[in-house]
């Protein structure tokens, strides 16, 4: 199958330059390597000292620092965007790890297939979606992506080629799943698509006013709705927000012209999600979306990836950045915890706009670090206050671990190292998976190399 050549754009001659995460920026410098052939990864990513340790990078699209190395090599492998075959009967496509997920949903939908499962972004690449087991808002019913994976190719800097699968080599492919980009380079990947009638939603909008409330909706969903989150107002102890379900609708078939993406057109001195607009910013949502409630039919790339049609909205936050703090707690405290955190943020002064509420499944996760687990998972997103934030994040993580939850290495750019080796119990048994010649910020940070 030839490359999605209208689609990707190919990355050509990148120099060394700084390199950013979504989040906040990262200024020290990458010697970053394109790589087009897959055939030519083993050759490519063999450790060379003059280089220093490398790491596979895709789109970016990380708040934290898993994708970013610096001073160090950062493979790009967005240039890996061929699609290699696809079975019309079974479903099952085989592609290399730099093809986005946008690219897959808008190309096999029309055609009856979709992705089972996918992020709060499009932008996202297979192999980061592997490496960070990513989750989307159907996880009760499909699990993570990578419990859809058949199979995948993974080269060591070492040269070692390795096939793994959850029954070929389980042990490998559950090192590698959510296992950060550590264990080696993910060449390419088999996806197992599911049939879909096409790219409508039924959905419904529901506002509720305390946390009691969100978990009598979202317990009440799961058997009868695919798609179930939360928008939650961490300006209000209370818990008041906007519950959102929906279903695949099975008569609209009709594939629209997608509007243009809008641009944050520049990146103001200070971040303009601040004490003052927080709360008037949170209300006005609030009741708006109160006034529009009930059932609706909506395209599936608003309802699952409603920030991807403003580029560069990162810029809101200036120069500084956000963190975004996702953490995920287990069922029976998940409600005393969530509204203990969210008297911490309404006591801090601080306080986010993009705050997501919504529950995990029973589905266990295939991966030794994947972060799913049965649970309530909180998703924030602070202006960088220096001092002020790392405040208010330091009590929340002294939450989180009362509560035994864990913190989304994806999203992270400042867990302590204890409250990861608390969050991921199988951590010791993911080690033997390292890839001696792969690092990044995050593993020298949490890890020690």
């Amino acid at each position: 199958m030839p490359p999605l050549s209208s689609n990707l754009k190919k990355l050509s001659k990148i120099p060394m330059k700084p390199v950013s995460s979504w989040g906040r920026l990262s200024h020290e410098l990458h010697n970053a390597i394109p790589l087009n052939d897959r055939n030519r990864v083993a050759d490519l990513i063999q450790h060379n000292d003059s280089l220093g340790f490398g790491l596979a990078h895709g789109m970016g699209r990380s708040y934290g620092d898993v994708a970013l190395n610096p001073n160090g090599t950062l493979w790009l492998t967005t240039g890996l965007n061929h699609l290699i075959d696809f079975d019309v009967h079974s479903g099952l496509l085989r592609c290399e790890a730099g093809v986005l997920l946008r690219d897959i949903q808008r190309l096999f939908i029309p055609k009856g297939w979709t992705l089972p499962v996918t992020p709060g972004s499009q932008m996202v690449t297979v192999g980061g979606a592997i490496a960070n087991d990513v989750h989307g808002k159907n996880h009760h019913l499909m699990g993570t992506f990578g419990g859809h994976i058949q199979s995948l190719k993974l080269v060591r800097t070492d040269g070692m080629e390795i096939e793994c699968g959850p029954t070929h080599n389980p042990e490998w492919f559950a090192a590698t799943l959510g296992g950060l980009g550590l264990t080696g380079f993910i060449v390419e990947a088999v996806i197992q698509l599911r049939p879909i009638s096409g790219p409508w939603l039924d959905t419904e909008t529901i506002p509720y006013s305390n946390l009691s409330e969100f978990f009598e909706l979202a317990d009440s969903s799961e058997a009868d709705w695919e798609h179930t989150v939360s928008w939650i107002d961490c300006m209000s102890n209370k818990g008041q927000g906007i519950f959102m379900r929906a279903n695949p609708n099975k008569e609209l078939k009709d594939v629209p012209k997608m509007k243009a993406e809008k641009k944050m057109p520049f990146m103001p001195p200070i971040s303009l999600v601040n004490s003052l607009t927080l709360r008037p910013f949170n209300f006005a949502y609030y009741n708006l979306q109160k006034y529009k409630a009930g059932s609706s039919i909506a395209h599936y790339e608003p309802f699952f990836y409603p920030l991807d049609k403003l580029l560069e909205w990162n810029r809101m936050y200036g120069p500084k950045g956000f963190f975004q703090y996702q953490s995920v707690i287990p069922r029976n405290v998940g409600q005393d915890a969530t509204q203990a955190m969210l008297r911490e943020i309404e006591r801090s002064g601080e306080g986010s706009f993009l705050a997501v509420l919504k529950t995990f499944g029973n589905k266990e996760s295939l991966g030794m670090l994947s972060f799913p687990e049965p649970g309530v998972t909180l998703a924030l997103d602070f202006p960088n206050h220096e001092s002020r934030t790392h405040k208010l994040l330091a009590r929340l993580d002294a939450i989180v671990k009362e509560a035994k939850g864990r913190i989304y290495a994806a999203k992270d750019a400042r867990m302590p190292r204890e409250l990861f080796e608390a969050g991921y119990p199988k951590l010791n048994e993911f080690l033997k998976y390292r890839d001696a010649g792969i690092s990044s910020s995050l593993s020298r940070r949490l890890l020690g190399s």
